[in-house]
């Protein structure tokens, strides 16, 4: 059942999602420094196998999400289980992948991070060292379902320096209230 966006229930984890290249990582880093929460990347419950498979420039299948979402997952419902605050990094690009890693808990929240495909092809231009190469951008955008106003989405654009965007995350979630 998805959780009712009528009834206010303080996050215990954080979801930031949205397209590789958005800041996800950097911003949810920042958002977990600053609430003083656990933090937790998603990429690093990937398998060795689904990384090998990115950096050949092919885009995953809902065979190889599923094992890493459910690990995901699992990490998320350990830290509910256990009342421990945490920000969680996961693309969540369809709405059946976040449905699967919040398990309907009205404590998990969506933080989606919205930028447009210009300004994230930039981003990803300068950035090295990662395993997602810029080539797999047009099938994370195909693949894109926004999060609905049924999700209690907290949403924040990117064009703002990363510390500006932790700083409207943490003070949506401080105030309980959506985007």
């Amino acid at each position: 059942m998805p959780p009712d966006p009528t009834v206010s229930v303080p996050p215990l984890v954080l979801v930031v999602m949205g397209v590789s290249g958005c800041g996800k990582s950097t911003v949810a880093a920042l958002v977990a420094g600053r609430l003083g929460w656990t933090f937790a990347d998603g990429d690093d419950f990937h398998s060795a196998e689904s990384v090998a498979k990115m950096q050949a420039g092919i885009p995953l299948d809902d065979a190889d999400r599923a094992p890493w979402l459910a690990r995901i997952a699992a990490w998320i419902a350990a830290r509910v289980a256990a009342s421990a605050p945490a920000v969680m990094v996961c693309s969540g690009l369809r709405r059946r992948y976040r449905d699967t890693i919040t398990g309907g808990h009205p404590a998990v929240r969506i933080v989606y991070l919205e930028g447009s495909r210009t300004l994230i092809a930039a981003r990803l231009a300068q950035r090295a060292g990662h395993f997602m190469p810029p080539a797999l951008l047009d099938s994370q955008f195909a693949a894109l379902e926004p999060p609905g106003p049924d999700e209690n989405p907290i949403i924040v654009g990117v064009a703002e320096p990363p510390d500006q965007i932790a700083a409207a995350v943490v003070s949506a979630v401080r105030a309980g209230s959506p985007s």
